[in-house]
């Protein structure tokens, strides 16, 4: 199978020749390490990549790595979020900050949905989408073709308190905020659909070790608003998938059929989340993207460890299709080479040899 042929199987609930393989977000300094220099792709190297290449040529570099790293790791398909805008030539004028605004989390709500409507065209600016353009001319100069994931994630709340104080204490302000997200994420998914991205990542971050919103809560704001964006991208013949950490179960049901999307991304282990459990309830209409434990495993367990996780996740995504593997959220520095290169062994070991990607020996440490 191609990389696209096994994605979209596994999307499918068809059995691929192997269970696909890709990561969430990849950053320094394990990418660094593999590439032989600095990852135009990690925010953090983006300034001084910029300084050094310039504006345009940090995007395209930001593309040639992501790709360069697939061919080395054995990617099926790619995430890429959009890059930053270029330079300003002068600051922006003008308060910035809401030091001066109302003391009630309702007026600051109510304020920041004006500023939302009055914005005639939501979508995000052609050169944020630059990097889209860069990875699909420079797939074609390779001869690859890998399905691209894109974000349009607006519904979450994580960390927004003035937001959940306003679903209670005036709803129809919060409505509203739901309202204008929704308005965004449909703007870009024209943006998206016409680059000929893939898979659209929807929903956002609403929970931890338990949502942070009451069940009813997310499903009267939220599951109506996200449910929009998923018809949408159905309508353009695309993939939605939903993300957010944290443990979901009391919400589990909406969180994937009320919201009738087709994948779950961000499958938070060490939040309670466990695939099996997942595969048998909702295994026959939705593919789990994950759910390899980074913040915990990767980054603290043994090699041992760290193969023994692999291996159990492969073997309970297994069946029917429906599972592509990579970690719950982001390989940060917090992550070793060792057990980077042991997940990837594992991995490579279920699959009998025949994952593709340069060989282990060959990577750099």
């Amino acid at each position: 199978m191609t990389h696209r042929e096994r994605v979209e199987a596994a999307l499918r609930h068809e059995e691929p020749d192997r269970t696909p393989f890709f990561e969430y977000v990849l950053l320094s300094p394990l990418a660094d390490q593999f590439l032989g220099r600095r990852y135009a792709g990690d925010p953090a190297n983006w300034a001084p990549c910029v300084e050094a290449l310039g504006w345009e040529g940090t995007v395209r570099q930001n593309a040639l790595d992501r790709l360069d790293l697939a061919a080395l790791l054995g990617h099926d398909m790619l995430y890429a979020a959009p890059n930053p805008m270029p330079p300003r030539e002068e600051p922006p004028k003008g308060r910035t900050t809401n030091e001066d605004g109302p003391e009630d989390p309702v007026e600051r709500v109510r304020l920041r949905n004006g500023r939302a409507a009055a914005v005639a065209k939501p979508a995000p600016h052609d050169d944020s989408l630059r990097v889209y353009v860069e990875l699909k001319e420079e797939m074609r100069r390779r001869g690859m073709d890998l399905p691209i994931l894109a974000p349009a994630y607006a519904h979450g709340v994580w960390t927004d308190v003035d937001l959940m104080q306003t679903m209670v204490l005036a709803p129809e302000v919060a409505h509203e905020h739901f309202a204008q997200a929704t308005r965004r994420s449909l703007a870009a998914i024209e943006k998206y659909t016409a680059l000929g991205i893939d898979q659209i990542g929807v929903g956002g971050d609403f929970a931890g070790n338990r949502p942070l919103i009451s069940p009813d809560a997310y499903r009267t704001f939220i599951v109506p608003e996200v449910r929009k964006v998923a018809r949408r991208v159905h309508a353009a013949g695309l993939w939605a998938v939903n993300a957010s950490d944290g443990n979901l179960w009391s919400v589990m049901d909406d969180f994937l059929f009320g919201c009738e999307v087709d994948g779950y991304l961000e499958i938070d282990l060490h939040a309670g989340m466990d695939l099996r459990r997942l595969k048998t309830g909702y295994g026959r209409r939705i593919a789990f993207f994950g759910n390899l434990d980074c913040g915990n495993i990767l980054s603290f367990g043994s090699v041992g460890d760290v193969r023994r996780h692999v291996l159990d996740c492969l073997e309970a995504g297994a069946g029917r299709g429906g599972h592509i593997l990579c970690a719950s959220n982001a390989i940060t520095a917090s992550v070793p080479m060792a057990n980077y290169l042991a997940l990837l062994a594992a991995y490579r070991e279920f699959c009998g040899g025949t994952s593709g990607g340069t060989p282990l020996s060959s990577a750099r440490s």
